[in-house]
């Protein structure tokens, strides 16, 4: 199905809510569904795999929905699974379509001819990221402020055979003018196991939505990821959603420093 088409059957590849917002933070959900669009049938897979993590990011949507609310801010969501295409990925990335997803083949991935990439590029990338890029020019246009982005996601507790012990992870590169206090924020509970740059960073080629909006405009931006296990529930989204929204309002009290540091791998 082409964009146009699928438009007119009343879905969209991507969801802008509170456009209007009051607040700095715009929040990015890059992998907030798992829908798989019309014309593209399961991509040959057990429709259970497409309520696993290989297709989207669990709970991460509900948790920006509240933080969406509380912190009066824009909400930018992917309407379209990770599987088609990912949004969260350089247009030249080896895994931009996968077709190995963590111990998942995904059989209508592989061999992928050009012709057919190019037409989910179309289909969700470039909506994507023009929907984040014209949000933020008509938000400059109407006087509000400039973007904070926080762009929220979720991981597996278990990543081929290997327990990541972290509860949340906060990715940041090096700019940390949100990450560090967020960091500390979050130490100060003594609630949780916090991972820096943990279960991923930059590095891993898991910051493109970030790269291409903030670092290259040099605006403040964080990577938030929350182990999906802890947030099943609305409850559970709601309750992340809260605490997160706080330690971030906590932050714009204070001027955001320009100071920016190295990012490191570790655990707080």
């Amino acid at each position: 199905m082409g964009l146009s088409q699928a438009v007119e059957h009343g879905w969209s590849p991507v969801r802008v809510s509170n456009p209007d917002g009051l607040g700095p933070f715009v929040i990015l959900c890059d992998h907030a569904s798992n829908y798989i669009p019309e014309g593209f049938g399961t991509l040959g897979l057990q429709p259970d795999d497409l309520q696993k993590h290989i297709a989207w990011d669990p709970g991460a949507l509900g948790v920006s929905q509240v933080m969406s609310q509380m912190l009066d801010a824009p909400l930018v969501e992917s309407c379209v699974s990770r599987l088609i295409i990912d949004c969260n990925r350089p247009l030249d990335a080896p895994d931009l379509v996968p077709s190995l997803s963590e111990v998942t083949t995904i059989p209508a991935n592989v061999d992928l001819e050009l012709a057919a990439k190019q037409q989910r590029i179309a289909l969700s990338h470039i909506p994507y990221h023009a929907a984040i890029e014209t949000l933020v020019r008509e938000r400059a246009s109407e006087g509000l402020p400039e973007p904070i982005y926080v762009a929220v996601h979720s991981y597996t507790p278990v990543y081929r055979g290997v327990e990541r012990p972290w509860h949340i992870g906060i990715i940041h590169d090096d700019d940390d003018r949100v990450a560090a206090p967020l960091i500390a924020g979050l130490q100060a509970l003594n609630q949780f196991n916090v991972g820096i740059n943990e279960p991923y960073s930059p590095a891993d080629r898991v910051y493109y939505t970030l790269e291409r909006h903030a670092s290259a405009l040099g605006l403040p931006a964080v990577m938030i990821e929350i182990r999906n296990d802890l947030i099943t529930t609305p409850q559970e989204e709601e309750a992340w959603g809260t605490m997160l929204s706080g330690l971030l309002r906590e932050i714009l009290e204070q001027p955001l420093s320009k100071k920016a540091g190295t990012p490191k791998r570790g655990t707080a």
